[in-house]
């Protein structure tokens, strides 16, 4: 063999090995590609979300691209940097300016966690986000708390030594950056544990929307070790000598109290000269917010769940280091049991659509122990008027409740059933809602206790009704009913009397305004009276249950001639060629009542797809826009699953398409997939996000009879270990 000729082999070799490289790294590539294809990119990513005031989002993909916010898009400072052999990256926020991001490889949002995957300079990191929001566990799911992971390992042949930073600013602990914070220093069970909070502490002193917490205070806490600093300081200051040195050598700031905006004060995190090789290398946090009180309702001051037995912070943070190897373990096979489900009855976009909606939903509650410690939840209209236990918010709401824990779906309703019951409701239909977050004292909605004018009469009283049923279904509503019947059963008697045929009032998309003779309205109404006809039987009152039955089956048969416009069904009954989403129509299939022939629901959603756009189909023949909750129950009224995907591959496209970086919106545009923008009672454009109501995308679930039985068959626990949906 001549020189040329080896030189020539070696060549041939080589292009056959690159050749193979290429083709490898192609397949791995594509093989990343197609597990992620079917992964929805959020418009924004839940970071930190307990309640509606722990609520803190990354306002896009790129954790260093962006500054973190409470939900309302007010700045709440998180940061992180690492320094890698000498050279330091930005892995959250946008400070220092001159300092690069390190690229960021990967994001994951599963219904427990957000997973950041960060390579460069010879390392891995991945910063976990995980808020244990485990419904079979009230205990666990009522602590006000998130977990933060670095995970770093090194992806060459070489060690490196690298050093994290972390802080969060003083803005999460107030309304507005005038108010002057203060805050100690504590160290308990061998965690390093930083308090901080405002310093006038105006508990439960302010009702509304646009409004962040600034009572009660927030803990930072980080297990005692040996490579770990902790203080209270600048950041601003702390950042360029962390990105400058790998230390913060600022003394501990005592310059207190005073204001977020006087050289915010934060607190600040380092872990220090830490040798990375090929094994993993982890550290973490724990974030933590202690309200204190909750809610108010009907003048009584609420603790927070966690709270009921004389837990106080101390305990909070001792039992969540204590768990926290355990409830990583939870909730990884949480999260893998819950997509694989999703998976199978919608496919993977669905899968990735509920993985992005489960904190969403739950986080846009509060959870407070009532007088006697038992759980009470309370919903808060993000956005739309700052209302608190709205029935026709945990209507929509019902259905991740109804999966998951039925008992706080009892939770929702027991506020309302007590308010009504309380001498300061007067009128024979349900009230709207019980005041404004976190002031559950009365109505503040439209006639609020005193007249007519905006309420929904025949729209709450239907929605009580079918979730009350809904949860008889399950076995837990025999302590409702037997507290509660003659509300019910007023509430069903005037259903009957006024919901056939609707006279002019609101229903839930009251954005749209009044209406009279409105045939989706009307179709609830039915649905409630069938639900009062099947908590009459399971109470043994057979001849009441024959009755309702019987009116709820002449009412659709009169509902569809009404309603009828050739191959659709129209938005209100006297108005032809009119259309509408029958959303309610889905509860007489969950529900077994069947008083409907499957016809209807096949023509309406043969219809639903005639009115496809690219972002969705509308609500109904008025307007463009839509709700992302009815679209989901419109698409579950098939059994099929190419029409479903049909009717839900819009959609889809506008959770990754919208072009506005704010959590997932219910209401929005279907010909731009931008959400729907007004302008609320202090003047600021605002969309309706980061609301309850997006529970409602697990009503898919709900359609598998197997898998709901499964699932709520887990309940949700106190340590009592009592279901309380099932307690008389």
């Amino acid at each position: 063999m001549t020189p040329v000729q080896f030189s020539g082999r070696i060549r041939s070799v080589l292009t056959f090995s690159t050749s193979c490289i290429v083709a490898i790294v192609w397949l791995i590539t594509f093989s990343v590609m197609q597990l992620h294809a079917n992964t929805l990119q959020p418009p924004a990513v839940p970071l930190v979300v307990s309640d509606p005031y722990f609520s803190i989002w990354s306002p896009g993909t790129r954790l260093s691209e962006t500054d973190t916010t409470h939900w309302t898009g007010t700045s709440q400072s998180l940061a992180s940097l690492i320094r890698i052999d000498g050279r330091t990256y930005r892995l959250m926020g946008t400070r220092p300016v001159n300092v690069p991001g390190l690229p960021q490889v990967d994001l994951e949002v599963t219904p427990t966690r957000t997973i950041y995957v960060f390579e460069g300079e010879g390392i891995r990191l991945t910063l976990t986000f995980m808020t244990p929001l485990l419904p079979s566990d009230l205990d666990v799911l009522s602590r006000p708390l998130t977990y933060i992971n670095w995970r770093v390992q090194s992806t060459d042949t070489r060690n490196h030594l690298v050093l994290l930073y972390y802080d969060n600013s003083a803005e999460l602990v107030v309304n507005k950056a005038d108010e002057s914070v203060v805050w100690s220093r504590e160290t308990l069970n061998k965690l390093l544990v930083e308090k901080m909070g405002s310093q006038k502490q105006p508990v439960l002193g302010e009702s509304g929307d646009d409004l962040r917490i600034n009572w009660g205070h927030l803990y930072v806490a980080v297990p005692d070790q040996t490579d770990v600093s902790e203080t209270v300081t600048s950041i601003d200051r702390a950042q360029r000598e962390f990105a400058q040195t790998g230390v913060v050598d600022d003394p501990y700031d005592t310059r207190m109290p005073r204001q977020v905006s006087d050289e915010m004060p934060g607190v600040v995190i380092t872990f220090g000269a830490l040798t990375i090789g090929a094994a993993p290398v982890e550290r973490h946090i724990m974030l933590a917010y202690d309200e204190v009180y909750s809610v108010e309702m009907l003048r009584r001051r609420l603790q927070p769940y966690w709270r009921r037995n004389g837990d106080q912070p101390k305990d909070l943070l001792g039992k969540a280091a204590a768990d926290y190897s355990s409830l990583v373990e939870r909730c990884e096979k949480f999260d893998r049991a819950l997509e694989e489900d999703l998976t199978k009855v919608g496919g993977a976009k669905y899968a990735s659509l509920g993985a992005l909606t489960f904190r969403e939903a739950f986080a846009a509650n509060g959870l407070a122990a009532d007088v006697d410690g038992r759980p009470l939840f309370f919903t808060k209209e993000n956005f739309s008027d700052g209302s608190i236990a709205t029935p026709d918010v945990v209507y929509p709401e019902s259905p991740i409740l109804l999966l998951f824990s039925p008992e706080l779906l009892r939770a929702s309703l027991e506020p309302i059933f007590q308010y009504a019951t309380s001498g300061q409701w007067h009128f024979p239909f349900a009230p709207a809602q019980l005041g404004t977050y976190p002031l559950a004292n009365g109505q503040t909605y439209g006639g609020r206790e005193t007249s007519l004018d905006g309420q929904q009469p025949v729209e709450e009283s239907a929605n009580m009704l079918i979730m009350t049923a809904a949860l008889a279904k399950l076995g837990g509503a025999r302590s409702i009913t037997d507290k509660y019947w003659p509300v019910l059963t007023g509430w069903a008697e005037y259903v009957r009397k006024n919901g056939l045929d609707p006279d002019k009032q609101l229903c839930t998309d009251d954005f749209a305004g009044p209406m009279a003779h409105n045939a989706n309205l009307s179709l609830k109404a039915i649905e409630a009276l069938a639900a009062y006809s099947y908590l009459s039987e399971i109470r043994g009152d057979r001849k009441t249950s024959a009755e309702y039955l019987e009116t709820a089956k002449a009412y659709a048969s009169d509902w569809i001639k009404m309603a009828n416009n050739g191959d659709h069904t129209r938005l209100a009954f006297d108005q032809q060629d009119t259309w509408s989403q029958k959303y309610n129509l889905v509860w007489d299939k969950l529900l077994g009542f069947n008083l409907f022939p499957p016809e209807i629901a096949k023509t309406e959603v043969a219809y639903y797809k005639q009115k496809s756009t690219p972002f969705g189909f509308p609500l109904d023949s008025r307007h463009s826009y839509t709700k992302l909750d009815w679209e989901t129950w419109s698409a579950d009224l098939t059994d099929s699953a190419s029409d479903f995907n049909a009717l839900m591959a819009p959609v889809y496209d506008f959770v990754e398409r919208t072009p506005v970086s704010v959590p997932l919106t219910d209401w929005y545009e279907t010909t731009d997939g931008k959400p729907v923008a007004y302008r609320n009672d202090a003047g600021r454009e605002v969309s309706f996000r980061a609301r309850p109501v997006v529970g409602a995308i697990f009503i898919r679930v709900l359609s598998n009879s197997i898998l709901w039985k499964h699932w709520s068959g887990l309940g949700a626990t106190s340590q009592e270990g009592a279901h309380w949906a099932h307690w008389n």
